[in-house]
């Protein structure tokens, strides 16, 4: 039997670190700068550059990032922002969080992110910001929405939690948006070993406004302006940060080895692909396939002890969670077939070739 291939492999990408993070903690350590401190701001400044915006605010996870975010713009009880209900769940919550209302766009059947043809459609005088998601590291069509969020005089918000690093038309996303909001959850392409999330902007006051909300709404110690969250990101995932930022670009360049070699591996079985879209440099956070017998090829992948995974196996808008806004099975059909058919392989940087052939190996023996 051959070696189990595991769907994500984080501890070999700790050994490969393992020395540069424990002097970045035992530093942190030493400072006893456990929350936010010099890690976090030195972080908090390279990420900026490296996104190629002003300001960078860091909180201690990606739903709270979107969540400031919107509280930041404005976004408030009785407003409605617009989003896909084809994602994780912490999209939809940064919206719920602030009282708004979560109004979906179904998704587009190729790329997986909202269906940019459909979403005008779905602006209300209520409308108080657009949320696509870059979703499994490719970039939405960034221009399309924009035109709409102009029209409209909309913001955008851009959750890029999923895609540290992806490019729309040759430029890294992050500043398209007014705000774009990253999770460092370590399971994601540039990952803390804890929980940790994001902002970047280019505006002076919404970055100070985040400062003072993530810290119970002060500016100035014991002296509170507004209602505020404690939601600093400690110290010691700045500092592990810190550290993998400088290798992720190399990382993104292995997933995109892993992604084109499924691509050649796979072309003649019977699976629907990920298409990268013409506009779209991504960093493949998943490689995501589907057929509609996805639950039997589940099972057979596990029995062959290749690691694979659902992302998502219920769209928000038919969770329970929301069953107050009344949507039922047939609302978004694009969204609700890919949820039933996707599967997502194995995918990160440390996947060696050989591997790589024994999952499209075992995928091939599914359909004989």
């Amino acid at each position: 039997m051959a070696d189990p291939i595991p769907y994500l492999d984080l501890p070999a990408q700790i050994r490969g670190l393992r020395k540069e993070l424990d002097a970045a903690l035992a530093r942190t350590l030493d400072n006893c700068s456990f929350c936010l401190g010099p890690d976090v701001a030195q972080f908090e400044k390279d990420f900026a550059a490296y996104c190629g915006a002003k300001h960078c605010v860091c909180f201690n996870s990606g739903t709270s990032a979107l969540h400031v975010a919107l509280l930041a713009l404005g976004v408030g009880q009785g407003d409605e922002v617009v989003t896909t209900p084809f994602t994780f769940v912490a999209t939809s919550w940064a919206i719920s969080y602030t009282g708004a209302k979560p109004v979906f766009v179904d998704i587009d059947d190729a790329t997986f992110n909202i269906n940019s043809a459909l979403v005008e459609r779905a602006i209300t005088p209520r409308s108080k910001a657009v949320l696509p998601v870059h979703l499994y590291g490719q970039p939405f069509d960034v221009d399309a929405i924009l035109d709409i969020c102009r029209k409209h005089k909309l913001p955008m918000v851009e959750d890029a939690c999923q895609s540290h690093g992806a490019k729309y038309k040759g430029k890294t996303i992050g500043t398209f948006g007014v705000i774009s909001g990253y999770s460092f959850y370590p399971g994601k392409n540039l990952g803390s070993c804890g929980e940790g999330g994001a902002f970047v902007t280019n505006d002076d006051k919404l970055a100070a406004h985040a400062k003072s909300l993530r810290e119970h709404g002060s500016t100035q110690r014991y002296y509170h302006d507004e209602i505020g969250f404690n939601y600093r990101m400690e110290g010691f995932q700045g500092a592990v940060l810190g550290v993998k930022l400088k290798h992720l670009q190399k990382w993104t360049a292995e997933r995109r080895r892993v992604a084109r070699r499924y691509a050649e591996l796979l072309a003649g079985t019977p699976l629907q692909l990920p298409r990268e879209a013409d506009f779209a440099e991504s960093v493949w956070h998943l490689y995501v396939v589907r057929h509609p017998r996805r639950d039997e090829l589940k099972k057979f992948l596990d029995d062959h002890k290749v690691g694979c995974a659902i992302h998502y196996p219920i769209p928000l808008h038919l969770q329970k969670a929301y069953a107050h806004l009344g949507h039922k099975p047939g609302d978004f059909p694009v969204a609700e077939k890919a949820a039933r058919e996707c599967l997502s392989l194995p995918i990160y940087p440390e996947l060696t070739d050989a591997q790589i052939e024994r999952v499209a190996e075992v995928v091939k023996d599914f359909f004989k």
